[in-house]
Formats: C-alpha cells, structure tokens, sequence
C-alpha cells in the first residue's frame, strides 16, 4: 500500500508542472530501481497513449510551415541515418554474437524510433516476450542516458537551437526522450526535434512492410495514426488563429502529459529489467548509440546536415 501511494504521489508531482522531463524520468529510475512496481503493465499501455496524446497536444504549439520545412529537410538526413544504423547494428549483433530477433529489434529501435518501431516489427518476426523485453530494456535504458545527457553536450559544443534539435531527432531513440531534451533545450529545438523525429517516426511503416515480406509475415502492421493528429493540431494553429488561447492551454497540456510519461517510463525499468537485458544486446545498443549519435554530431558540426 505505501508503494502504490509513492507511485501515485510521484505521478501527482510530475503532473505538477512543478518538475521538468528530465527529473521526471530522473524520479522514475529511482522508484523503478528502489521499489516493486505496482502497476507495471498498465502504466506500459498508459504511458504509451499518454505519449501520443502528448506529442499531439504539441502540434497545437507548433506553426504549419515550421513543420512541412523541417520533415522536408530532414527527410535525407532521416533515410541515410536509418540504412547506417540497420546496416551497423546488424552487423555488431552479428560480431558479439546477440541472438537474431533482439538483434534486429535493438537495430530497429535505434534506427527509428525506439520502443514504438521495436513494438511494430516484433509480431512480424514472431519475436517472444523475453526478446522484445530485452530488447526494449535496452532502448528504454539509452533513453534515460540520452535524456540526462544530450542537454549537457549540447550546452558544453555551444550547439544552436537547430542543430541540437536536428541531432537529438537522428540520435535519440524514442520520441518522448526527444522530446524531453528538446524542451530542456529550448522552444526552437523542441519544434524542430519534434517535426524531425515524427518524420523518422513514418519510416515505421515502410521497416515494417519490407519486414513482412522478408519474413513472408501476414502481421499487421501498426500505423503510427497519431503523427496525422499532430499535422492536424499544427494546421489548426497556423490557420484558426482565433483558438489561440485554446491552443496554449492544449500545448501546455502535452507538456505536463510528457512528464508523466517519462516518469512512468522511469519506473518501468527495474533491477530484474537491468539482469535480463544482459551484456551482449546491452553492449550493442551502446556501441550502436554512440556511433549513431557521435556520426549525426559530427556531420552537423560540420555543416553536411542542416535545416
């Protein structure tokens, strides 16, 4: 009873707007590491949709054009990206000899889009439950590091609004620790990483597809609705500005709605998740990582990607 009260306290806290993202997840890795978890697989499902209503609640803050311009631009960069991490996951899943299925799923999730691409493509390639709670172990894990840690680089290499929002779209796993990064980095990034990392979001479908056939799967695939409800929310405000009020509340919303997101998904990584990721998957998703994130760094240091 004490436990669920501390959970539903920390939830309350981070609803709060009293916190930002990062202490969020910062909270929910202690909880999650310190304590059972008592709801473990309906916070799952609930943090799940609470990311996308949240990322919708967004596009009310965004402008139109802002986001044509960005998914425009960002489009080559987020197709080269996505065969070099594939390509370079397999491979290192192939060198440290992880098993196949969390292999692809790890490469997968780094590519694209975190748990979100690893949850689509695992039913096509008739991943266990053990392979896809490793391999969203894994992700889950990076994300928390990348959340703590990309604001910080970013701050130390003097990266502009664009740049850092570009970079934490290409080399961050999940939309929400995008996110998250981006609104501690600030209002300009948070539009541009968010616009890019939905645009690399799409790429789920087309993975999935090709999957399918490689695999000749009849799974279905899961269509990632909830980028078109984002465009929507954008062409409501660049278009009926009369809402405007409306549309600061809604976007408020979607920011406090992140933070309780990024606690729950805090809290979902336990010790037991910790031992039954294991060394190999673990140690390819950070070679993976680093490889993925350093190459997106350097290429935008150097002006080769920009928007």
């Amino acid at each position: 009873m004490k436990t669920t009260s501390l959970f539903l306290l920390a939830i309350v806290v981070s609803a709060s707007g009293f916190i930002s993202p990062p202490v969020a997840l910062l909270l929910g890795l202690i909880f999650g590491l310190a304590l059972t978890h008592p709801y473990p697989a309906d916070a799952r499902a609930f943090s799940r949709f609470l990311l996308q209503a949240s990322v919708v609640c967004l596009g009310f803050g965004m402008n139109l054009h802002d986001v044509l311009r960005a998914g425009r631009s960002g489009f080559i960069y987020t197709a080269i990206g996505i065969v070099f991490a594939l390509s370079i996951g397999m491979l290192l899943a192939r060198l440290l000899r992880v098993p196949p299925k969390p292999g692809f799923l790890i490469s997968a999730g780094t590519a694209i889009c975190g748990g979100s691409a690893i949850a689509a493509v695992a039913p096509i390639i008739k991943a266990n439950d053990e392979e896809m709670a490793v391999s969203l172990g894994t992700v889950f894990i990076l994300n928390s590091v990348a959340l703590l840690t990309f604001p910080f680089i970013g701050t130390r290499l003097h990266l502009s609004q664009s740049q850092f929002g570009l970079w934490a779209a290409l080399a961050i796993h999940d939309t929400s620790s995008v996110v998250g990064a981006c609104a501690k980095y600030g209002a300009q990034a948070l539009a541009i990483g968010t616009t890019v990392k939905l645009a690399r979001a799409l790429w789920i479908v087309p993975l999935a597809l090709a999957t399918a056939v490689h695999q000749k799967s009849r799974a279905k695939v899961q269509w990632p609705w909830f980028i078109l409800f984002f465009c929507l929310a954008a062409v409501a405000n660049t278009y009926l500005p009369q809402m405007t009020p409306a549309y600061a509340a809604l976007y408020r919303l979607g920011r406090i709605g992140l933070t309780v997101t990024l606690f729950l998904i805090g809290a979902s990584i336990s010790r037991g998740t910790l031992r039954q990721v294991g060394w190999r998957p673990m140690a390819q998703g950070v070679i993976l990582w680093i490889l993925v994130a350093t190459a997106s760094l350097l290429a935008i240091l150097n002006g080769l990607i920009a928007l």
